[in-house]
C-alpha cells in the first residue's frame, strides 16, 4: 500500500513542492525508514510521529514503514514533515482514508503529545501551493494567519495531529482562517517614533529626506552623543509605506527565519535591522550548515545599519560590497545556490576618530595622527564609494536642545519622499528592477542624468582637484538626479550637482 501526500521544502527564500510517500509491508518487528535527502532533524521525526500517533489515538498498519520525499535531489530540512508523515502513517491502518489528498498542502512539527507546533516558511509554501494548484493549506494555528496572506486558498490552523485527521478524513469541518488584510496593515502600519523628536541637525535631516528619496546609502560622522543612532532609527519613518508585493516579499525572508508570529504574520513597516559589529560574516550576509537569510536579507525592502562603522571587521565589512551593488546575496555549496534578497538602503555612523572628537570645536582630541589614519583606513575606498551620501554630525547647541519648537514631522517629510518616489516610477515604468535613482544602471544613465555646460563644469572641476572615483562621479550623478525629484525639477541644474558635491567630499577627508 502506498499513501501520498504533499508538503514542501525551502530553497533560499522560495518553497519546492515535496511529495511525500509511504509505502507498508508487513513485517514481524515494525521499523520507520525515512529517506530522500533527509537531515538530522528529519530523520528523527519517526519518534516524533510514533510518539503522536499514539498520544492522538490513531493507529497504523504494522511492519515496514519506507518514508519518501521526492524529489530525491533536494535536500528536506527541518520538523516541517512531522504533520504530513504522521497523516500518510495514519491512513495505512485502512480505518479511514484521507479525502482528495491531492487538494491539500501540509507542514508541521508534532510534540510527542500530538500537538502541532508552528514552522518557518509557510508563507513561501503557500505561494508554492497556489502554483501548483492546490487550494487547502493545513499548518499549525499559530501559522495560519501568514498563510493566509495568499489569496485564492482555504487555510486551516490546527492545533493538534487529532484535528489535523479529522479535517483530512471528513470526520469534522473546520473553518478555515479568514484575514483581513486590509485591517493588517491599517493596524500596524504606524511608527512609535517621528523625525520631529529630533532636535537641530537640519543638514543632516536634509541629507535623510535625500537618502530616502533616491533609496541612497548614507553615512554619518560625529562625536559620540550627537543623535546618529537615533536619526538612524527614524529613517523608516519617512521612506514610502511598504506595496503589498514588497510586504510579501520582506515577509517571506522573515518567515524563513522564524521570525512571524501570530501578532506580526505579515510586515507591513519598513524593517529595520542594526547588527552589532561583533557580527560574523555568516551572521551579515547568510549562509551557515543550513544556509539562511543574514541581516542584509532581513532588512529586504528596508534599513541597514551598522553604527560604529570602522569597529566592524574590515572582512565583514567588504562582503557587503556585493549585495549594495546586485541587491541580492549569492551562497555556495556543494549541494547547490541558494540566493536571498537584499535590495536595501545601508545606513551607517561613526566617530572621526578613535576618541570621537577630531575636529570638534570644545572638545580636545586625544588622538596622535597616526591612531586616526588607521582608524579612517579600517573602512574600504571601494566600500565607502558605494556610500552615496557623507554628512558631518554636529554637537546640537544647548539652546536648541532647549528650545520649545519641534521640527517637520516624519509625516510631512515623507510627503515630499513620496512625490519624489512617484517621479522616478513613473519615469522608470519601462524599465524591470527599477523603483528609485540609486538602482539606475550605468547605462541609463547617459539618458537620465543628462547636466547642462554650467553643471558639467562644477562636476569635471571636483572630479580632477578632489580626484572622484568613477563609481563617485556616478553617485553624485544619481544624487544629483534625486535633487532634482525633491525640486519638482524635470532636469537637472547646477545647484543640484553642487549639492550632491557637497555630499561626496566627506570620504576625501576620511581617507586623507
Amino acid at each position: 500500500m502506498i499513501v501520498r501526500v504533499y508538503s514542501s521544502a525551502l530553497l533560499g527564500v522560495e518553497a519546492v513542492e515535496v511529495e511525500v510517500e509511504v509505502s507498508s509491508f508487513n513485517a514481524e518487528k515494525p521499523a520507520i525508514n525515512v529517506v530522500g535527502l533527509p537531515d538530522a532533524a528529519v530523520r528523527e521525526s519517526s519518534q516524533r510521529v510514533t510518539s503522536a500517533l499514539s498520544t492522538s489515538a490513531l493507529t497504523w498498519a504494522k511492519g515496514i514503514k519506507t518514508v519518501n520525499l521526492a524529489p530525491a535531489d533536494i535536500k528536506k530540512e527541518g520538523p516541517r514533515y512531522d504533520l504530513p508523515i504522521a497523516l500518510a502513517l495514519a491512513e495505512t491502518a485502512g480505518d479511514d482514508t484521507i479525502q482528495n489528498a491531492e487538494r491539500y498542502s501540509i507542514a508541521g512539527e508534532l510534540a510527542l503529545d500530538g500537538l502541532v507546533r508552528p514552522v518557518r516558511g509557510v508563507l513561501p509554501m503557500a505561494i508554492e501551493a497556489k502554483r501548483r494548484g492546490r487550494t487547502r493549506l493545513i499548518v499549525p494555528s499559530a501559522n495560519a494567519a501568514e498563510a493566509a496572506i495568499v489569496e485564492g486558498l482555504e487555510v486551516y490552523g490546527v492545533e493538534t495531529l487529532r484535528d489535523a485527521w479529522d479535517l483530512i478524513t471528513g470526520q469534522r469541518m473546520i473553518a478555515p482562517y479568514e484575514l483581513d488584510r486590509k485591517q493588517l496593515f491599517d493596524t500596524h502600519r504606524h511608527y512609535e517614533i517621528g523625525l520631529e523628536d529630533v532636535k537641530g541637525q537640519h543638514q543632516v535631516k536634509r541629507a535623510m529626506e535625500v537618502a530616502a528619496a533616491g533609496g541612497h546609502n548614507l553615512l554619518m560622522v560625529g562625536p559620540p552623543g550627537t543623535g546618529k543612532s537615533m536619526m538612524a532609527k527614524r529613517l523608516p519613518t519617512i521612506l514610502p509605506d511598504l506595496t503589498e508585493e514588497e510586504a510579501i516579499d520582506s515577509t517571506k525572508v522573515h518567515s524563513i527565519a522564524g521570525l512571524l508570529g501570530k501578532e506580526n504574520a505579515l510586515v507591513v513597516t519598513r524593517p529595520f535591522r542594526a547588527p552589532h559589529h561583533t557580527i560574523s560574516d555568516v551572521g551579515l550576509l547568510g549562509g551557515g550548515t543550513n544556509p539562511g537569510p543574514g541581516e542584509v536579507s532581513l532588512a529586504h525592502n528596508g534599513v541597514l545599519f551598522l553604527d560604529e562603522l570602522p569597529e566592524f571587521r574590515r572582512q565583514t565589512l567588504e562582503v557587503m560590497r556585493q549585495p549594495l551593488e546586485d541587491g541580492y546575496v549569492t551562497i555556495s555549496r556543494a549541494a547547490g545556490t541558494l540566493t536571498f534578497p537584499s535590495r536595501l538602503m545601508m545606513v551607517a555612523a561613526m566617530n572621526p576618530c578613535p576618541c570621537g572628537y577630531y575636529g570638534d570645536p570644545k572638545r580636545e582630541c586625544r588622538c596622535s595622527p597616526p591612531q586616526i589614519e588607521k582608524y579612517r583606513q579600517r573602512i574600504s575606498g571601494p566600500l565607502l564609494d558605494r556610500i552615496d551620501l557623507h554628512v558631518e554630525v554636529p554637537m546640537v547647541e544647548y539652546r536648541e536642545l532647549a528650545s520649545e519648537e519641534t521640527g517637520e514631522s516624519s509625516a510631512v517629510v515623507r510627503s515630499r519622499v513620496e512625490a519624489a518616489r512617484a517621479r522616478q516610477l513613473n519615469r522608470f515604468s519601462a524599465a524591470q528592477n527599477i523603483s528609485c535613482n540609486a538602482s539606475l544602471p550605468s547605462k541609463m544613465m547617459r539618458e537620465h542624468c543628462r547636466i547642462d555646460a554650467t553643471a558639467s563644469g562644477y562636476l569635471e572641476h571636483a572630479m580632477n582637484d578632489l580626484h572622484f572615483s568613477a563609481r563617485a562621479h556616478d553617485r553624485i550623478l544619481k544624487v544629483a538626479r534625486t535633487l532634482a525629484d525633491l525640486a519638482g525639477c524635470d532636469g537637472i541644474q547646477a545647484e543640484h550637482i553642487l549639492e550632491a558635491i557637497q555630499y561626496r567630499t566627506l570620504d576625501r577627508k576620511l581617507m586623507m
